[in-house]
């Protein structure tokens, strides 16, 4: 009997599971390996952190879905592979034999070239470790009766968002000593985003009494101190990190083909272009049609992932995927409101929160949770 390991719990990973538990896989053994017993949905956990959604309808529950399609489930994260012995060595020192491997772990903080973070930055990643993190900032934020300066370093999607998020908490809670800074490489804030998306941001974090600080490189950060790589430091009181993707180090160690960046490298078959029985998805893999790390093309690649891994255990023809050259992305914005980009295009308004807010609770009901 062949034996399937889904390593990871990622947005991918979730339709592959939720395929198995509506048709079963003949003739082979499945297991899900993951940390943890659930996966935060990305796209809500600023609505949870604004006060929009309580955190259980952000979660969807692997442990359910894999009870569901009758799947082996082992909480523990993996350390590496032997891909001559065709094993997962794993955190709580077991190793998972495979047959057929689909890898969809996410990503690293991209913090490896900025000293001092481990010790004086809160990152984002792994989400769990901010959710559990979390209360005790906010905890450190009341309990202090002087100003509280917080930084959040990097201006993408997820930075932004969760500055307007916290912004949104403190008015409502009353946290009227927090000041909030965004700091950011660029001169604007959202890289990648539309010109007047950009600069609606950063009138945004403004009209909101956030500091935007923009064309500033951070380059190492002290207890209290972020230095840039030219400028005075910027003192803080705590540093949010959510400065973008990096991968892990075990794929490259392990052989598997990479990127520069050490992202698997997979083909439009999404299987490994060295090992043709390893798959990957998510922001763990470098696509043949290079994409942004999105949790959109995540979601998107999850049919084609669980069409392609039911088709190789039963030596039939693979499906061809090639993402969609351009995505929408939804931005909230704290109060009930968010940008929306398409490409060139771009809108704003209370109307495009309520349509995100739409789509994301479609998602979670999709896999089995209510929000």
């Amino acid at each position: 009997m062949k034996r399937l390991v889904l390593l990871g719990g990622g947005h991918a990973h979730v339709k592959v599971l939720d395929d198995l538990a509506r048709q079963r896989l003949p003739g082979c053994e499945v297991h899900l390996v993951t940390p943890y017993r659930r996966q935060i949905y990305s796209g809500m956990l600023p609505g949870w952190i604004a006060g929009h959604y309580p955190i259980e309808a952000c979660a969807i529950a692997l442990d359910r879905l894999a009870a569901a399609a009758a799947i082996g489930f082992h909480e523990t994260a993996a350390l590496g592979l032997d891909l001559a012995q065709q094993s997962v060595h794993c955190a709580d020192g077991s190793d998972v034999r495979f047959d057929v491997l689909s890898i969809d772990t996410g990503p690293m903080p991209a913090l490896q070239d900025l000293p001092g973070s481990t010790e004086h930055a809160m990152p984002v990643r792994p989400i769990e470790r901010f959710i559990a993190a979390w209360p005790l900032l906010v905890d450190r934020i009341l309990g202090q009766c002087r100003r509280f300066d917080l930084v959040i370093l990097g201006a993408g999607a997820a930075g932004v968002e969760l500055a307007f998020a916290v912004q949104r908490r403190a008015a409502v809670e009353g946290w009227s000593h927090l000041r909030i800074s965004v700091v950011g490489a660029d001169e604007l804030p959202l890289a990648g985003a539309p010109a007047a998306t950009r600069k609606h941001a950063a009138r945004l974090l403004a009209q909101r009494g956030m500091a935007w600080i923009g064309g500033r490189r951070a380059a190492r950060l002290e207890a209290g101190h972020l230095h840039f790589e030219q400028g005075e430091p910027l003192a803080f009181d705590a540093c949010l990190a959510a400065t973008g993707a990096a991968a892990p180090a075990w794929p490259a160690t392990s052989g598997l083909a990479t990127d520069e960046r050490g992202f698997i490298r997979v083909g439009p078959t999404l299987q490994s272009v060295s090992h043709p029985n390893v798959f990957a998805a998510g922001d763990v893999a470098a696509y043949a049609a290079e994409r942004p790390k999105s949790g959109v093309y995540a979601v998107r690649a999850g049919p084609v992932l669980a069409h392609n891994l039911r088709a190789f255990c039963e030596a039939r023809e693979l499906q061809v995927w090639t993402p969609q050259p351009r995505a929408l992305y939804l931005i909230s914005t704290g109060d009930r409101h968010a940008l929306a980009t398409w490409g060139r295009w771009s809108w704003s308004g209370r109307w495009v929160w309520r349509w995100k807010d739409h789509i994301d609770r479609q998602f979670m009901r999709r896999f089995g949770t209510v929000a």
